[in-house]
């Protein structure tokens, strides 16, 4: 499994689809905060979003689609001197499926819905992302529209099964989105998604990620990506924002703590499965890294779920 669907399957990522908004004439809908990953998909007219603390608005038309990962309060609307009403206040609660309308009449029409991601480690992703991801570059958006024109039919033909291919096309649109962010070689990016355009670098994280027990050092990093260990080592650094090694703990944390909640083996069986042969040396590093022990973190899982807060 690649990195990218490794770190999603991981967060347990989850797509709700709430349904569709209906507007016409001179209308704002300002939306509070929110957790996890917002999503609008434009499916006729045109709006502008502003998401607070950023300086400009961005126009999104027909057929294109925005992501949004910060939690920060946002406002659609078809012209920005428009007062915009509060959306959970002053219009019908919504319903998965359902069709929420403001002022009708169809000239704008969107459908919205959000991702939940594993608490804990669900800023492993929402790290990654900008404040505001515009969908709609070539390559990849032929794929895009195609998922919103059958989000579309989903929402205004229900059919058995409707809520489920609407999931699913959803996701389809987060994975094709994060694809596209990636195709642009977005330079002032850093962190490990940002690292996967990186031909070299995208084989030094598949390598973690397949085999996270392997005992893995700088050096034998360094080969994975054919190059010198001190170049790999300061490339690794600049684009992913950590050392191989610190990444590698990281990684391995993670997974160490997805096992911890979700399966029955031992706190030593974990640790060698992660590439430490004594459960003393990896209850040291887990500790450094989570802030409490494993037998702790799986004590706290037991207790409260799936849920870390």
């Amino acid at each position: 499994m690649d990195p990218l669907s490794e770190v999603l399957s991981l967060l347990k990522l989850r797509s709700h689809v709430s349904g569709g908004f209906d507007a016409s004439g001179a209308w704002g809908v300002r939306f509070g905060p929110y957790e996890g990953i917002k999503f609008h998909a434009v499916l006729a007219g045109q709006c502008w979003l502003l998401v607070d603390g950023e300086p400009e608005p961005v126009k999104i038309t027909e057929g294109e689609c925005f992501l949004l990962a910060r939690g920060t309060p946002f406002r659609i609307s078809s012209d920005m001197a428009v007062e915009a009403v509060s959306f959970s206040t002053h219009l019908p609660p919504v319903r998965d499926g359902r069709i929420v309308t403001h002022n009708g009449g169809g000239e704008f029409l969107s459908i919205g819905g959000y991702f939940t991601l594993a608490d804990g480690q669900a800023d492993l992703l929402l790290n990654m992302l900008p404040p505001v991801i515009h969908v709609r570059e070539e390559p990849g958006l032929s794929t895009l529209r195609w998922c919103i024109e059958r989000m579309r039919q989903e929402l205004c033909e229900p059919q058995p099964g409707g809520e489920i291919v609407a999931q699913q096309l959803a996701t389809l649109v987060l994975v094709q989105a994060l694809r596209l962010q990636l195709s642009r070689g977005r330079r002032d990016g850093v962190g490990w998604l940002f690292a996967l355009a990186d031909k070299r670098m995208r084989t030094v994280i598949n390598a973690m990620h397949e085999t996270p027990g392997v005992k893995w050092t700088v050096q034998t990093l360094a080969e994975q990506a054919a190059m010198s260990r001190t170049t790999f080592a300061i490339r690794f650094k600049e684009l992913v924002g950590l050392s191989p090694m610190d990444y590698l703990t990281r990684w391995r944390m993670t997974l160490a703590a997805d096992r911890l909640a979700h399966s029955r083996d031992s706190i030593y069986e974990i640790g060698l499965a992660v590439g430490y042969e004594s459960e003393k040396s990896f209850s040291t590093a887990f500790k450094r890294a989570m802030n409490c022990s494993p037998r702790q973190y799986g004590r706290r899982q037991n207790a409260g779920g799936e849920d870390l807060r």
